[in-house]
């Protein structure tokens, strides 16, 4: 049947989209189920300025540009839409765009569209919502539970390696994960996923970073409602779900968002600006208002229509800077003669603004690898308005420091103690990520020296010290058992590796951790603020021991941490402690349990000698390669 004019958009709609205030684009854009004139059908709009005939095509018409053109809008949006009448969920459409350009002709997939055809396809295909969601009492308690004075224990997954069907030799899909992930995450302890984009891709070696359908869950792993039931039994399981999303840039790929309409719709027009030169894609023009409508809408959309709780937003640092991986003379400085990019920076205080004015309880998280100021500060202070920031000088010092063998370490303590100096200028996560673990870095375990009951002390160490560090935690799947081996996309994580007792050792150690994490307030309550933390002795670079204080609202919560950072035993070592009381050890990564040597410190003996600054102290057994955690018994 012939297209019906018809439109979804009001006047009101065209002016916020042209102001680019418009935050719920995928309320109108793409193709929607309704009935017009007692007709069900496919209501479909797009945007294409530059063209000069727009077409859908697809299943429904046999893909014959002829039969539904659409009709541009009077008032010159460059907005394209019509109604489908009989055209069905489930069949898959393009849109045929003929430019006014240079008589470009090319099929693109819709820009909105919520499921898309799975690679080597790139077809849309016309879709709905029919999930009943079931997470009410998580969601309206969110506010609460996702509170940046609340754990943030965040296991990081890349879906389609996680764990294999190896006789089927197929990845699981988003409803397996549903059962098999969500008890794997909650039996660890983890209070976080973070999910590698799982936005439609083409290409299996961008592990999702190179996005052709930002509104659309790829369909490797089911369509989209199967996927909402993932995040509704994560839910259910009392685990906030954190997507990475990647505003920074997007693949040429012909049927993507590239030259959209003949002209440089999407990415910005100077390649100085609008190319990637590290992951050879286009950079989004952030001062062109209809692209920060479009990409704004995107990270409400999955907030809304998919109980989103928090998106990791990926390589903040190359949007910011415009000279990021550029030599003299490939970029042009802003208007002031800076290298900063004026237009993303104004972005992402605008979507900030919004993602935290309309969705209660969510977060943003930058991956953001430089000292650009105030990342995770507040927009009104003039931040970036992000609710956390990676912290990456921690992650490569704190790994420099660990690959070293422990004779050495004496030498350079100020590695590890050196975050300290800077810790509370933003609201740091510490991440061990997919990206340590890469590209000939070795996984975690790999970088830890000595013999192999060393190696696993010295992972056993680094966990703990990252726990009990301040901050938020990121920790990598695999790395919670020690996998061996660097992370392969294209095959599972090496499960077997848990029926050895040293690896089911570092699993139990992660899950205590995370236990500690969420029950001991002092862990969390100031993990952010300079008030949580107290240094006891930092100075002792020649035995390599470090000791400092964790606290929370309330002294009687606070902790003593107590790290052995060699491998010998020290005994009689005297640690100043903040107050008598009856102290005990309330956790050991030595513990047998742990598969450690279990030399633990039974009974301390708090005395009144001044050490450390302090009027009271212990003389303490440290086991090799561990730290220890105490606290006073009520």
């Amino acid at each position: 049947m012939q297209t019906i004019p018809f439109s979804l958009f009001t006047d009101f709609d065209i002016n916020l989209f042209n102001s680019g205030k418009h935050f719920r684009l995928y309320e109108k854009f793409g193709a929607h189920i309704i009935e017009v004139a007692n007709t069900l059908g496919v209501y479909f709009a797009v945007w294409a300025p530059s063209a000069k005939k727009v077409s859908v095509v697809g299943d429904f018409n046999y893909w014959n540009d002829e039969q539904n053109p659409l009709l541009v809008r009077w008032d010159n949006s460059g907005i394209w839409e019509g109604f489908v009448p009989n055209a069905k969920k489930g069949e898959k459409y393009k849109f045929k765009i003929f430019s006014n350009h240079n008589n470009y002709i090319v099929e693109k997939s819709d820009p909105y569209a919520i499921f898309c055809e799975n690679a080597p396809g790139t077809a849309s295909i016309i879709w709905d919502f029919p999930h009943q969601w079931t997470d009410d009492f998580w969601m309206q308690d969110r506010i609460n539970r996702n509170n940046l004075n609340k754990p943030f224990s965040i296991y990081e997954v890349h879906l389609a390696s996680w764990r294999k069907k190896v006789d089927e030799n197929r990845s699981l899909t988003y409803r397996e994960h549903a059962e098999e992930l969500v008890n794997y995450v909650k039996k660890t302890g983890f209070t976080h996923v973070e999910l590698m984009p799982i936005m439609e891709y083409p290409y299996e070696p961008s592990w999702g970073y190179q996005i052709t359908g930002y509104f659309a869950p790829t369909s490797r792993f089911g369509n989209p409602e199967d996927f909402m039931a993932l995040i509704d039994a994560f839910h259910q399981a009392e685990i906030g779900v954190i997507l990475d999303w990647v505003p920074s840039h997007f693949p040429e790929d012909e049927h993507g968002l590239g030259y959209f309409d003949g002209s440089h719709l999407y990415e910005h027009p100077d390649r100085k600006k609008g190319y990637h030169p590290d992951w050879k894609s286009l950079i989004f023009n952030y001062g062109r208002n209809q692209v920060r409508s479009f990409l704004i809408s995107n990270a409400a959309f999955w907030m809304e229509k998919y109980h989103i709780d928090a998106l990791r937003v990926d390589a903040v640092a190359s949007m910011l800077y415009l000279d990021y991986s550029r030599e003299d003379g490939e970029w042009e400085p802003n208007i002031f003669g800076g290298r900063e990019n004026l237009e993303a920076i104004s972005f992402l205080q605008e979507l900030n603004t919004e993602l935290y004015q309309s969705f209660p309880g969510i977060q943003t998280i930058a991956e953001e690898s430089t000292s650009f100021p105030m990342v995770s500060k507040p927009v009104f202070m003039g931040g970036l308005g992000f609710g956390m920031k990676w912290m990456m000088g921690w992650m490569h010092d704190t790994l420099q420091y660990f690959k070293k063998e422990g004779i050495h370490r004496k030498y350079h303590q100020n590695e590890l103690t050196f975050s300290m100096t800077y810790a509370f200028t933003e609201n740091f996560m510490l991440p061990l990520s997919h990206d340590e673990v890469v590209y000939g870095k070795k996984s975690i375990f790999g970088r830890m020296p000595g013999d192999e009951w060393q190696k696993f002390a010295n992972l056993r160490l680094l966990y703990s010290y990252m726990f009990t560090h301040p901050g938020a935690k990121l920790l990598f799947m695999g790395s919670e058992f020690a996998q061996s081996a660097e992370w392969n996309f294209q095959q599972s994580l090496d499960w077997h590796l848990l029926s050895y007792d040293f690896h089911e050792g570092i699993q139990t150690l992660v899950t205590e951790l995370n236990f500690l994490y969420q029950n001991e307030p002092a862990m969390y309550e100031k993990q952010f603020s300079h008030e949580g933390f107290e240094w006891i002795n930092y100075q002792d670079h020649e035995h390599s021991v470090l000791a400092f204080i964790r606290k929370g609202n309330l002294p009687e919560n606070n902790l003593v941490i107590v790290c052995n950072l060699t491998p010998m035993v020290r005994e009689n070592y005297r640690i100043g402690f903040p107050s008598n009381g009856n102290w005990q050890l309330l956790f050991n990564s030595d513990a047998s349990q742990f598969c450690g040597s279990e030399i633990s410190q039974n009974k301390i003996k708090i005395e009144e000698i001044p050490w450390d600054g302090k009027y009271f102290s212990a003389a303490l057994t440290l086991p090799a390669l561990s730290l220890m955690v105490f606290k006073v018994k009520a």
